[in-house]
Formats: structure tokens, sequence, C-alpha cells
């Protein structure tokens, strides 16, 4: 029995962790939910799962939550409670779900009170990829991926060349792989011109072909952003140069990832495009659990194909590789200018095609610190949003 923290359990991950749990209720046991403000679906979850304590870091929203609710659960709020949520002594488990930088905090609180790590928050490492895997190292504890692209690679590392990967040691035997390669569907708008991106709409946006994903995440897909965001969050992952991860275009989400060997070989995860699978073997690793969410059948899913991304049509991937290249505070700036561009365009402040321009000049006007602490990581952030506001107010 792994006893599990959700933080982010009302997102798209965090429910579908929790439809996981659902389906092994004699192996995972979920002790705490932790969200930002959704009363009623939290609601929803305390009276299905009856965790220890439940969090709202929205202090309105956690007293709404605690004058609706009368059973057993405590009810806590606010950051305080969100570092409770990732420091239980009751949980061996914390699964990051949380969207964007705010995940960070919370993830690093968990490393250090020695709790294995279920990662599907990318921008954790995209912004402190040195210390959180520093972090990992000194306290021992595994550090596991949800996304499906870098579940994949990890099961296709240990498949090829190593019996037991460990996430736990910085520096990995890696001279057998020549390259990983990262699929990514294209989004809604794969084939697109530059020129027939610039009247897209938000609701053509959130149309994602193949995945259900909170809205951040789709608009990041559609952009290949998120791709972006994964190559450097694979560098850190795998101890891997990122002139060895390589992208290509898998229109198919059959293909979660492939791993290059150098004598030739090449090893890949499929599976269906379900997140549920990624998520059931974070936690369950080493082990694997039963199938309760569907199967593959090559011979129903078609055409296997393959492209090269277009860098021109897509830039935010090449800006966020050549950012993840400089290191530094940069891959922090990238992240931030990002998220608050995301935000501004969900808002319908601006255009779609503004996304990519406005992050380069925010990341190509950024004074990138070498080594940036912690302290100075979240300096970064806060000044880039502001430089990233002023900008697309003046759209």
């Amino acid at each position: 029995m792994k006893n599990i923290s959700v933080l982010g359990s009302t997102g798209s991950i965090g429910r579908q962790t929790l439809e996981v749990a659902a389906a092994n209720p004699e192996k995972l046991k979920i002790r705490v939910l932790a969200a930002h403000s959704s009363v009623s679906l939290m609601l929803r979850q305390i009276e299905d799962f009856h965790p220890d304590f439940a969090v709202l870091t929205d202090k309105k929203a956690a007293a709404e939550l605690q004058r609706q609710y009368r059973g057993k659960t405590e009810i806590l709020s606010g950051q305080e409670g969100l570092l409770a949520a990732a420091t239980y002594e009751n949980v061996d488990t914390v699964l990051g779900a949380m969207v964007g930088y705010a995940g960070l905090r919370p993830t690093l609180a968990a490393i250090k009170a020695g709790k294995d790590i279920a990662l599907a928050n990318k921008e954790t490492l995209v912004a402190a990829g040195h210390i959180v895997m520093q972090a990992v190292k000194d306290n021992n504890v595994s550090l596991l991926p949800v996304d499906s692209e870098h579940s994949a690679i990890f099961q296709s590392l240990r498949g090829g060349y190593h019996p037991c990967l460990s996430f736990a040691e910085k520096e990995r035997n890696n001279s057998e792989v020549r390259r990983l390669i990262l699929t990514a569907s294209g989004g809604p708008f794969r084939g697109k011109t530059r020129e027939e991106l610039k009247h897209v709409t938000l609701a053509q946006c959130l149309k994602h072909p193949n995945w259900s994903m909170g809205k951040k995440v789709t608009i990041d897909s559609s952009t290949l952003a998120n791709k972006g965001l994964e190559v450097m969050e694979a560098h850190w992952l795998f101890n891997m140069p990122y002139e060895k991860i390589d992208v290509v275009i898998h229109p198919q989400s059959i293909v979660h990832s492939l791993v290059e060997f150098k004598d030739g070989a090449v090893i890949a995860q499929l599976g269906i495009p379900d997140m549920k699978l990624p998520i059931q073997y974070a936690l369950s690793y080493p082990q694997r659990f039963d199938c309760s969410f569907g199967r593959l059948d090559l011979l129903q899913c078609g055409n296997l194909t393959f492209e090269a991304p277009d860098s021109e049509a897509f830039p935010c991937l090449q800006t966020a590789i050549d950012c993840g290249k400089t290191g530094g505070s940069l891959p922090c700036a990238f992240n931030a200018a990002n998220e608050e561009c995301v935000t501004a365009f969900l808002e319908e402040k601006i255009s779609y095609l503004d996304i990519p321009e406005i992050v380069k000049r925010v990341v190509d006007s950024h004074v990138v610190i070498p080594r940036p602490s912690l302290d100075e990581i979240e300096e970064t952030d806060r000044t880039v949003r502001i430089k990233t506001k002023k900008m697309i107010s003046l759209q």
C-alpha cells in the first residue's frame, strides 16, 4: 500500500490520478488532497476518498469548504496548508500535478521531507532543475515522471540498457544512448502555415485532437511550447545533453516516445493516448498493476506516421530549446513569459501569434544569471512576469 498526497487534485491530472487510485484501492491510499479554489469538486473528492486532510490554497474557498463540509477530514488553507500536504508524515509519495511554476516550492519541500515524487509538473524542473535534482540526490528519494513522453523514455531506458534506473543518482551512465526522441501530436494546427495561424480562435486551440488536458497545457500543446518544456524536463530527468534530445511529430499519439541506442536499436513505449497509464506506472513502480483503462489494439490504430516539427509556424519549440541550452535563469524566464502569455490569450487579451512573439522578446531581453539560487529564481519569475504583462498591455 502506497500512501499518496495529490497536489492539484481538481485539475486534469489530479482527477485522473484519483481514478487510478479508485481502480486500485488495495494498493493506493489517498491521504491528502490539495487544490486551489474548486470548492464543489474538492467536496466530492473528500466524500469519495476520505483523506486525513484537504487543502484549498485560496483562503476564501477553504472557508467556504469548511462551511459546507461536516465530516472527519480536516480542512487547511493557504500556502501553509499546501506545504503541510507536501510534507505530511503519513504520506510516502507526493504526486505533483499543480499547474505551472506554483509547483516548485511544494515539490522541493516534499523532497526535503523524504517523500518520493511522481512529477507531472514539468515547470518545476524547467525553472530549477539543478536545485531539484540535487535535492533528489541529497535526500535519496525517487523522482518518477508522470508525463507520458518521459514515462515512455524511462520505460524504454529500463528495457534497453539499465535494469533499474535510479533517479536519485545525479550522474547516470548514458554512454549507450545515442538520443532521446520525444513525440508530439502536433496539436490542432499541425500542417498550418504561419499565415493560416493569424486568425485562429481560442475555441479552436482548446480542441486537441487526441488528448484531454487542462486549458493551459492544451494551449501549450498547440504552440509546441509544451514540447519545449518537455525537452528541458528530459534534460534534467535523464542527465542528457540537449544535442541528444530530438522531437518528432507523431499525429496518432500511439508511440509516446523512443530511445535510440548507439548500436542502432530503437526502443519505444506504445499505448492509447490516455494519461492514466503513465500516472499508474509512476505510482506502482517498480511493479505494474493490472490495466483498468483500456488497451492498445494495433489492428485498430491504423498507420503510424512521423514528421519534423515546423519551426517557422511554431517557433516556441526552438525558443524553449535555445533557452534550455543557455541555461541559468533563462528557462525560468521562458516559463514565466509563456505562462503570462497563455493566461492573456485565454482571457482574449492577445492573439495566438502574439504568444511566441512576446515570449521571444522577453527571453531575448533577459539578463541571464548563470547558476541561480532559489531566491534568484523566485525573483526572476516575479520580474519576468511584470515585464511580460507590460508587453501584453501594449498589444
